[in-house]
């Protein structure tokens, strides 16, 4: 179609659009913006992050906005406080010319009686987050009788977060007569089930799986030992200066202590994450946009919202399981026609998730050696070098300096001053590296070797491991997953790990690094499952290991799976998690 007019974008939003600089419409736009705008049936749309799906559904929304209603007539539903203000931001700023349109975003961490009255004084769109929306639902105060339109923005991630009762809350809320307009990265079995339960007959709309911006990206993984991780960061930042970037980690306390080692290193940097109150967050947000931070580090869910287009790199601390989780996160730079580059920090262990990464997001990673001492520090020097080249001499300023420091300096050759200059900025960086061991990069031969040998000389003692019940099961919704979260809550280290799993019907026995048995017991009471107050003892009854690796056992494993039982987590028994909370986002 070529550009927003002819996709039926009326005047005052047109001129906002213009004044903001866009000239033509994305895929997700071209697609949905005629079709939101023509009709009144629902909508799928399959976009990722940096595709343009905010004016996707935003300009439809406030051109059809009835100036008489001063009542909500638009709800927009979103995963976190962050993307909800980015929306709400940006509608505001296509609404410029539009006089009559009010917007409002509700979410939690920040007061809802300044929410409230900003709906009691007449808004007609409501951006929202899931929980604080619903929490206004109960208050009366937030009425969707007359809405007549839906967004479920990031409906994936809402749906992993556990918002699925609150969504369906809201859904039952409105009219039956709303249009409904979903968009998300992926089509899961969620997504796809809450769609069929709230939806009627649905166009569903796909465009590319990379963001405009991915084809100027650069794949490249660092294979090292997973204790040498901190050290491959380091040596990365270190060998790229001028490096603006995001860091994802998987969990909250993983964010937090990668940050803070970092900083405590001396690096520009700092973490967001779920456990900062919304001030803290705002305010590292800002630095990072005006670039007073260098390197944020985040995990996925806190970066949501997160709008810039002059990243040089993003670091995967952790891979995701999901591929499509990767995508989004390389898709945060390379934009804007800049180049970028995205950078997994991997072990030899993770080989099939590369892979899997690889064939969805149809990318190619270039394997990398991590950069030695001698590379790091020259790259560094020259970097200072150029710096000191560029900069500007006020020669009024030092010139009543001068003489005194020609006459302290006359005795320096002019090599020995630069010898003495590179010493003075640089000698605690290169006194570092001198003393560093180089990352070696681990090899695939080392990861096959590894696995030729038998299971016994793999894996640690059994006596090192207690086997231990919580009064927790199936019927209580427990998994494997919540069950490794939980016990993250209770013990605060990195080193503590958790073996087989065995989740039953009302509770669950776990093997657990004998070392952390006293402080679960102690401390479980303390800990709240969905009304269930923990109770952890000691279990005379052992794991049971269904899974073994001989042929015979194979037909057992089909029939428990059918049945639904879930035993030794991952299906394995020989293998180990660490308890990092790599599965509580």
């Amino acid at each position: 179609m070529g550009n927003f007019k002819d996709l039926g974008v009326n005047k005052g939003l047109l001129l906002a659009v213009e004044e903001l600089g866009f000239t033509s419409p994305t895929a997700v736009q071209e697609q949905a913006i005629p079709y939101l705008l023509k009709g009144k049936k629902d909508l799928i749309a399959l976009a990722q992050t940096g595709t343009g799906k905010t004016a996707a559904f935003g300009l439809p929304c406030i051109q059809q906005v009835d100036p008489k209603i001063k009542h909500v007539q638009t709800i927009i539903l979103c995963p976190t406080r962050e993307l909800c203000i980015q929306i709400s931001k940006d509608l505001l700023k296509y609404a410029k010319h539009l006089d009559y349109v009010k917007i409002v975003a509700v979410y939690g961490g920040t007061s809802i009686d300044n929410q409230i009255r900003s709906i009691k004084r007449g808004v007609q769109i409501v951006v929202g987050t899931p929980g604080r929306t619903k929490d206004l639902i109960k208050r009366r105060v937030l009425k969707l009788d007359i809405v007549n339109k839906v967004v479920l923005d990031e409906a994936d991630e809402m749906l992993s977060m556990g918002f699925k009762e609150d969504l369906s809350y809201i859904l039952d809320t409105t009219s039956e007569n709303r249009q409904t307009m979903l968009f998300s990265a992926t089509m899961s079995r969620e997504v796809r089930s809450i769609s069929k339960k709230f939806m009627k007959d649905a166009e569903e709309i796909t465009v590319e799986k990379l963001n405009s911006g991915a084809k100027n990206v650069e794949h490249h993984v660092y294979n090292v030992n997973s204790r040498d991780k901190y050290d491959t960061l380091k040596r990365i930042a270190d060998f790229n200066p001028d490096i603006y970037g995001i860091v994802f980690c998987r969990t909250r306390r993983e964010t937090q202590d990668i940050a803070n080692k970092f900083m405590n290193d001396g690096y520009n940097a700092d973490a967001i994450h779920g456990e900062l109150s919304q001030g803290q967050r705002d305010e590292v947000m800002s630095k990072f946009r005006d670039k007073s931070l260098q390197i944020l580090i985040a995990t996925d869910v806190a970066a949501r919202g997160l709008d810039v287009d002059s990243l040089t790199h993003v670091i995967n601390y952790s891979l995701p399981d999901d591929p499509e989780v990767y995508t989004h996160r390389s898709g945060r730079t390379g934009r804007a026609g800049k180049s970028g580059i995205s950078i997994a920090i991997s072990n030899s262990r993770e080989g099939r998730k590369l892979k899997s990464i690889e064939n969805k997001s149809q990318i190619k990673f270039i394997r990398q050696e991590v950069p030695s001492g001698k590379e790091i520090c020259s790259k560094q020097l020259l970097k200072l070098i150029e710096k000191i080249q560029k900069v500007k001499v006020d020669e009024k300023q030092i010139e009543p300096f001068l003489e005194d420091i020609y006459s302290k300096l006359e005795s320096l050759s002019r090599e020995d001053l630069i010898k003495h200059f590179v010493s003075a900025e640089f000698n605690k960086f290169l006194d570092y590296y001198n003393k560093s061991k180089d990352v070696k990069s681990e090899r695939k031969s080392e990861s096959r070797d590894d696995d030729r040998k038998p299971f016994k000389e793999r894996s640690r003692s059994r006596t090192d491991f207690s086997n231990l019940s919580v009064n927790i099961g199936r019927k209580n919704g427990v998994t494997p997953i919540e069950l490794i979260s939980l016990v993250n809550r209770i013990i605060k280290s990195n080193e503590i790990e958790i073996g087989a799993i065995d989740i039953r019907e009302s509770y669950s026995i776990f093997e657990i690094d004998a070392k952390a048995e006293s402080d679960l017991i102690k401390k479980g009471p303390k800990i709240d499952f969905n009304g269930v107050s923990l109770e952890i003892k000691i279990s005379k009854e052992k794991v049971e290991r269904k899974f073994q690796r001989d042929k015979k056992s194979s037909s057992n494993f089909k029939s428990k799976r059918r049945s639904g039982s879930q035993r030794d987590f991952k299906g394995r028994s020989d293998r180990r998690s660490k308890n990092k909370g790599r599965y509580n986002n």
